[in-house]
């Protein structure tokens, strides 16, 4: 007996109930039942026949996928940023200064009323402490700073150690950094970041030329190596002056000392903390369970208060994409039924026909998950213009990463299997004859 073609199934049957083989299209012989790849191409079928419904459908799974990979392309552009942000901070180098790390308004209240961080302990931590290689110090503030009838509004001034540059990294494009030399003397000299070329000196070599801050003249010894921005603010625009000039014209009540400290290796940091913190406590007569009226910054803590706001950001990131996946699932779980309904005299003809309650929960999750995976993937297009759109308009460092496209079209693909699977069920458990008789 011949083999004919049941249109709109997308598979064929056999008209003699035990014949010994099926042919199909290209040729081949198989028992009647219907492929893998069949069965996808029935769902993407039924998928282009009702492409509004198909797309309202997807709208939870995109808004998921979207809201995912977004979220974590921010966190790990940020991830990146804070990591270079720490190697920028010097080789085993942590910070000693007068607030620490501040992580709520009640604490920025309390560390208002801490003693400034002064030269005098500056001067015996680096006498006492055994476990650095140096230390440098650094007193700021903001001024206009203008050279002939040109201004540059509100560049830092920072009353820097000559050693500074040593300790924290800087590059010297041309001249010189400060020396010692000119701490003893407190000449009034500067060393410049690049915002200040631009606007003062595009056409011209900067070294040996005068800007004034404040009421304050310098004269230019050297010019720092770009530097480039974080999150949006120029890290180009300011002035170091040797410390002991600031201390002297520009006052040491302004600010808070902070002390750059240079561990001797990266395993002796944790050592060096300790150091500093017991020498401090001693000096200011601190009880030994009062708590530290200083603060001490390191790779270690910078890194454990960004993962503990990452993580914070991640998990409500996770619970959004949890409701949008849960109520996509739903929505996707009731169209699929209204499906079954709609073809239940189709499904009835098929297993009349031979096909098997598997094959016909088979069609009904692949239906499923490729509608959600067609979701998923149009969730991670977007989620890439949200990111380019984002990294176009705002300062905020962003990279997709890999794992996050993969994590997205995995779950949203599984969350349409697992959503899919009671409406196949439901089909697959129609009475053949019954369904034959229903008008759908």
């Amino acid at each position: 007996m011949g083999v004919t073609p049941i249109d709109g199934f997308g598979a064929f049957t056999r008209v003699a109930p035990r014949a010994a083989g099926l042919r199909l299209k290209h040729g081949r012989f198989r028992s009647g039942l219907i492929t893998m790849t069949e069965t996808l191409r029935l769902s993407l079928d039924a998928l282009r026949a009702h492409k509004l419904r198909s797309f309202l459908t997807l709208l939870g799974v995109i808004l998921a996928v979207t809201t995912l990979v977004a979220v974590m392309s921010v966190v790990a552009g940020l991830n990146f940023y804070v990591a270079d942000r720490i190697a920028n901070l010097g080789a085993n180098v942590f910070v000693l200064n007068r607030f620490g790390i501040i992580t709520s308004e009640d604490a920025w209240v309390k560390a208002q009323k801490r003693p400034l961080v002064t030269l005098d302990e500056f001067d015996k931590l680096k006498t006492g402490m055994r476990t650095v290689i140096q230390i440098a110090g650094l007193l700021g503030t903001n001024s206009d700073v203008r050279h002939g009838n040109d201004l540059l509004e509100n560049v830092s001034i920072l009353g820097v150690t000559s050693n500074f540059s040593d300790v924290r990294g800087f590059s010297v494009a041309s001249g010189r950094f400060l020396t010692a030399s000119d701490q003893e003397h407190r000449s009034p000299v500067c060393f410049i970041g690049t915002d200040l070329v631009k606007k003062f000196f595009s056409n011209v070599d900067p070294i040996g030329k005068t800007i004034r801050a404040g009421t304050h003249s310098y004269e230019i010894v050297g010019v720092s190596a770009v530097i480039g921005s974080a999150l949006g603010q120029s890290q180009d625009n300011f002035v170091f002056i040797p410390l002991e000039t600031f201390s002297k014209e520009w006052g040491t009540q302004r600010d808070s000392l902070v002390l750059f400290v240079q561990a001797q290796s990266a395993e002796m940091m944790s050592a060096s903390e300790d150091e500093a913190r017991m020498l401090l406590r001693a000096w200011r007569h601190i009880p030994w369970d009062g708590p530290d009226n200083f603060g001490i910054i390191g790779s270690d803590s910078i890194m454990g208060l960004w993962q503990s706001l990452t993580g914070n950001l991640f998990m409500v990131a996770v619970g959004l994409t949890a409701v949008f996946l849960v109520v996509g699932g739903i929505v996707i779980m009731n169209i699929m039924l209204a499906s079954v309904t709609e073809r239940t005299r189709e499904i009835g003809l098929r297993r009349s026909l031979g096909a098997r309650k598997m094959h016909i929960v088979l069609q009904f999750v692949t239906e499923s998950a490729v509608l959600a995976a067609t979701g998923g993937l149009i969730g991670i297009i977007l989620a890439y213009v949200v990111v380019a759109v984002a990294r176009a308009l705002t300062s905020i460092p962003m990279r997709t990463p890999m794992s996050a496209v993969i994590l997205s079209l995995a779950v949203s693909t599984s969350v349409g299997l697992f959503f899919g699977i009671y409406p196949a069920t439901r089909a697959a458990k129609l009475d053949p004859i019954e369904a034959l008789r229903a008008d759908g």
